[in-house]
């Protein structure tokens, strides 16, 4: 099975993406705690691969990286209790979420969807794929830098809610399928980007990935 999902930006149908899941973002963003999983989708035409081109939009006058644990699926999900879900589980991926930082600040004021500042071709670049066996999901280090000064450093286990919670939340209202992508929320430190940035996100010791912005 993991060897297909090697090749999960190819296979899946869609990316999940969760909103301010850890504590400290939360108040750096000055939002509200949530209650329960903020969800939102990005299309599959946002993924870029290790060693791509994220595209600054001209829409955009400040464009922000969010690093993010991304959980790979591997079997169909639907209705599937927490205690269970993991199963459905192929792997992970380190991913960053990007975001025109003043679209979305427009579309929370206009209280619109954040489509135009999340869903841009190029705006969701992924690291290699990882088996689930090498990865705790209640305890990963995640880190990015930018032109190779650190920028975020969290870990999983300060997520508010944690892998389990969120697949079984999402699988209750959304079907998971193979390959599909769960992005499971950035830790504080989010910040923006210029072109000529070189974007490097890792779990360290086990995967690592660049992108280059332009």
């Amino acid at each position: 099975m993991c060897s297909k999902f090697s090749d999960f930006v190819n296979v899946g149908s869609k990316i999940v993406c969760v909103a301010r899941n850890y504590a400290k973002l939360v108040n750096e963003l000055g939002n509200v705690m949530p209650v329960a999983p903020i969800l939102f989708t990005k299309p599959t035409t946002c993924y870029v691969n290790n060693g791509g081109i994220v595209r600054y939009p001209s829409i955009s006058k400040n464009i922000h990286y969010e690093v993010e644990l991304g959980v790979v699926i591997g079997e169909k999900a639907a209705q599937i209790s927490e205690d269970k879900i993991m199963d459905h589980v192929a792997g992970y991926t380190i991913a960053v979420d990007v975001t025109c930082r003043d679209i979305q600040d427009q579309c929370i004021e206009q209280r619109i969807p954040w489509t135009m500042a999340k869903c841009l071709d190029t705006f969701c670049p992924v690291g290699n794929f990882v088996p689930a066996s090498e990865i705790d999901p209640f305890n990963t280090e995640l880190l990015l830098k930018v032109n190779n000064e650190l920028k975020q450093h969290g870990n999983s286990k300060d997520m508010i809610f944690n892998v389990p919670s969120l697949l079984e939340y999402i699988n209750r209202h959304i079907t998971l399928l193979p390959g599909d992508l769960v992005l499971t929320g950035s830790p504080e430190g989010v910040g923006p980007l210029s072109r000529g940035d070189e974007i490097y996100a890792a779990i360290p010791s086990v995967t690592e990935a660049t992108f280059y912005v332009e």
